[in-house]
């Protein structure tokens, strides 16, 4: 089943996220490479694609998973945790419908 994983960076989280954004995007890289990961991406801080310095308010992962426990583990061992990036997560069974 697919999983949504919401999260929501803390103010100013650009330079936490610059630490700590290869070993992040490994690991998705990691899950696209099995096959399990639908999309993953932040959300802008502001209305572009490139925010610059203004940076970024969180992000959205969804991905399959054998079961709510283990997308709550994986996300819990997100190194943008472990960096202080992320002050709330998220993850929410998801029905993919379209396309």
């Amino acid at each position: 089943m697919y999983y949504a994983i919401i999260s929501e960076d803390v103010a100013n989280s650009l330079p936490l996220r610059k630490t700590a954004r290869a070993e992040h995007i490994a690991r998705l890289e990691a899950l696209r490479e099995h096959g399990r990961l639908l999309i993953a991406g932040p959300c802008p801080a502001i209305d572009a694609d490139d925010p610059g310095e203004a940076g970024f308010t969180g992000s959205l992962i969804v991905a399959e998973f054998p079961s709510l426990v283990a997308a709550q583990d994986w996300a819990d061992a997100d190194p943008y945790i472990a960096a202080g990036v992320y002050q709330r997560v998220a993850v929410k069974p998801f029905k993919k419908v379209l396309p």
